[in-house]
């Protein structure tokens, strides 16, 4: 029996507000354990929440730039359940009135362009952070990270394959990092993902048992483990066994997906209306406000990209995928105006050194300023150096931050365009190498590189290329 994968992801975002969503505490990560609590996120007795207005307010902007249709007025819960890093015993959510529902992104994957639905964006808060040692069978929780105010983005099961839901992940979190209202960092948890994945025959409507995927902090964890999990599953069936609906994380030692627990189903929360928060009612005014001031969106600076700027469909999408790489090229390009050439350079030589970082565009900043890299690009345009030298010149910027200007000249970097001086080295390139020069003469043209090599070297690497390639054509006629 053929058998098809049917995929949907609940992605955690923590928002970026400066306090909590109940309370006054701060947010910031990496400040040391249980330092940013207080009664009501610890839920002391006679404590009550207030509603941060600017999680509400970043709420309504992910929900806007998802094509979600906003409601009106939704309600906060209390989901119940133990846990340790749960300090009320229940965690403040909500669940049948959300802030907003059926909403949509448009994903391409594998070249095939696929809309993915929404089926809710709500807010929540989050829970604390479990530490287990390393030393002894003990945890140890810390509480700082309850109460940051949390969108949970639930997609409708309408993924097929790991790519799809990889693709999904990575659009929602341009999104966020475009409305600037999280920081996408998923190795300090800022942005997590869950998936629900099961199998069901190719043709069939009804969906097969649920397994929910936890543990992954990386897009290549999420595609790893839901690869793996349809392996799995695909196996038991095919083998006759039935799948247990469960909970399962990703263990990154051994590569595959391990069980955790059975899989809990919403009425074991016991969801209810909290009734320490009233509703949140959304005005017309209020939503009107928010959608103005909305920033331009991956997909439209996209296609604006393309259409101002006439690069392929593949470089505006790379340049596009994160906010601060687009604001990075746009800054270059308008101080070297030429859009290819400075693609070329950003999805090369300035992507390449972020990636040898492990790092984003931000962690070069310091030094590969859009200033310096327009100035380097100018300064090969115009023949002082060459696209080789270049390479070398761009190490330098990176490492020093000093202007490619100063660090021509101090390493005796130009480019030399002297005809006169080329062309007396040509003439003794030529004279010691009289047999490579008949031949040429006789139709092997290939030759030509020989003797451009020769004066490359002869000049360390900085003749014009392009004028010995004419000085040699020409006098080797």
């Amino acid at each position: 029996m053929e058998l098809e994968a049917v995929i949907g992801l609940e992605i955690h975002a923590e928002l970026l507000t400066a306090s909590k969503i109940f309370c006054g505490c701060r947010t910031a990560f990496g400040a040391p354990p249980n330092t940013q609590v207080c009664e009501i996120c610890l839920g002391m007795p006679g404590s009550l929440p207030v509603l941060n207005k600017k999680a509400v307010d970043y709420a309504l902007m992910m929900a806007l730039a998802t094509n979600c249709r906003v409601n009106p007025e939704s309600v906060f819960a209390r989901k119940n359940y133990f846990y340790p890093d749960l300090p009320k015993g229940y965690q403040i959510s909500q669940y049948e009135m959300p802030l907003a529902e059926h909403g949509y992104l448009d994903i391409k994957a594998n070249g095939i362009l696929k809309r993915v639905g929404i089926t809710r964006i709500h807010l929540e808060e989050d829970a604390g952070k479990l530490i287990h040692s390393e030393t002894r069978p003990v945890s140890f929780v810390d509480f700082n990270r309850t109460g940051v105010p949390l969108i949970e983005i639930v997609s409708e099961p309408d993924m097929e394959s790991p790519e799809e839901a990889v693709e999904y992940f990575k659009g929602l979190r341009a999104i966020l990092l475009y409305l600037e209202i999280c920081d996408g960092n998923m190795e300090e948890g800022s942005l997590r993902c869950d998936a629900n994945i099961s199998l069901r025959p190719v043709g069939a409507r009804a969906l097969g048992v649920k397994v929910e995927l936890k543990n992954m902090n990386s897009f290549r964890f999420v595609k790893a483990a839901l690869e793996f999990e349809i392996k799995r599953q695909r196996a038991n069936l095919s083998a006759g066994h039935e799948i247990v609906q469960e909970t399962r994380l990703w263990d990154t030692a051994q590569n595959q997906t391990v069980s955790m627990r059975g899989k809990e189903e919403a009425h074991d929360y016991r969801y209810f209306p909290d009734p320490d928060l009233v509703p949140v009612r959304v005005s017309d005014e209020w939503l009107a406000d928010l959608r103005d001031h909305l920033p331009e969106l991956p997909a439209a600076r996209r296609q604006r990209f393309q259409a101002d700027y006439g690069l392929p469909e593949y470089d505006a999408e790379v340049l596009t995928s994160d906010k601060a790489l687009a604001d990075y090229f746009e800054a270059t390009l308008k101080l070297f105006p030429h859009p290819k050439k400075v693609s070329n350079y950003v999805m090369g030589d300035v992507l390449r050194e972020a990636k040898k970082r492990g790092a984003g565009i931000t962690s070069l900043m310091s030094t590969l300023t859009p200033a310096t890299s327009a100035s380097m690009l100018s300064l090969v345009e115009a023949g002082t150096i060459s696209g080789k030298m270049a390479k070398t010149v761009f190490d330098e910027m990176v490492a020093t931050g000093v202007d490619p200007e100063v660090i021509i000249k101090e390493k005796g970097l130009a480019q030399i365009s002297d005809t006169a001086a080329l062309e007396a080295l040509a003439r003794e390139i030529i004279a010691a190498h009289p047999k490579e020069a008949a031949d040429y003469r006789a139709g092997k043209g290939k030759l030509l590189s020989f003797f451009v090599g020769q004066l490359l070297r002869r000049t360390q690497g900085q003749a014009n290329p392009q004028m010995a390639n004419e000085i040699f054509q020409k006098m080797l006629k």
